[in-house]
């Protein structure tokens, strides 16, 4: 089995509600920012780690994103009849992805620096981790109205708590996934079992993060995205 990522999933099953009136008729990662889909920026960052497949889940209007993503080479796989959160969503789509840890990314937020993939890539240390999160300080987010998900010790372990804002990106390890029963999970639940055997970590993004979940995310994600000062 490989210890080191070679797949991304794509979490794209969402409901979008947030986003109110704009997923209507499309679902969120269909939505536009700077005159081209959420999913598409997304995709962006994936392709320049060059990964060996890139998968994605859809729920919500599927038939729309499917014949997006498959015109562009992404595999696809639609819940039916009903979604299964993050982690049920990830266990669903191991046939496609592979043995061994892979990426999980959200396609509902613009990244302005490095890239955030290429970040866990090279801090990725299989032999302490069992998920290493893209963390962003609360200084760096934009459009994001919490305190933060965790708190991160100095050697990169973390803890819930205020201050470090999960950015949506990971490297994890899927091998605990077959002792959770349920069908329908999030991957918090995964991370709880991680942060009892101490193997949840987290890396600092330096650059800038924009939540682009609901509708006023959008208009600051195209500044952040044009360089302007925000």
């Amino acid at each position: 089995m490989r210890d080191y990522p070679d797949a991304i999933m794509m979490f794209a099953a969402g409901f979008g509600t947030r986003m109110k009136h704009l997923t209507q008729t499309q679902p969120k990662p269909m939505v536009p920012v700077a005159g081209r889909p959420l999913i598409d920026l997304a995709l962006d960052l994936a392709r320049r780690i060059s990964p060996g497949r890139i998968v994605a889940n859809l729920h919500y209007l599927p038939d729309q994103l499917d014949a997006h993503l498959r015109a562009q080479g992404v595999k696809t796989v639609i819940e039916t009849p009903e979604i299964l959160d993050t982690g049920g969503g990830l266990r669903n789509a191991l046939p496609l992805l592979g043995a061994g840890p892979v990426f999980t990314m959200n396609s509902d937020a613009v990244w302005a620096g490095p890239n955030p993939l290429s970040m866990l890539q090279a801090a990725w240390d299989p032999a302490r981790m069992e998920a290493l999160l893209m963390t962003v300080p609360l200084e760096n987010t934009l459009g994001h109205g919490g305190t933060g998900d965790f708190t991160r010790a100095a050697d990169g372990r973390l803890r819930r708590g205020p201050g470090q804002v999960y950015g949506g990106i990971q490297i994890i390890k899927t091998d605990l996934l077959a002792d959770i029963e349920a069908e329908k999970f999030s991957l918090n639940l995964l991370w709880d079992m991680m942060l009892q055997r101490e193997t949840l970590f987290g890396l600092p993004y330096t650059g800038r993060w924009c939540d682009v979940g609901h509708p006023g995310g959008i208009p600051l994600a195209e500044s952040l995205l044009a360089g302007a000062d925000v």
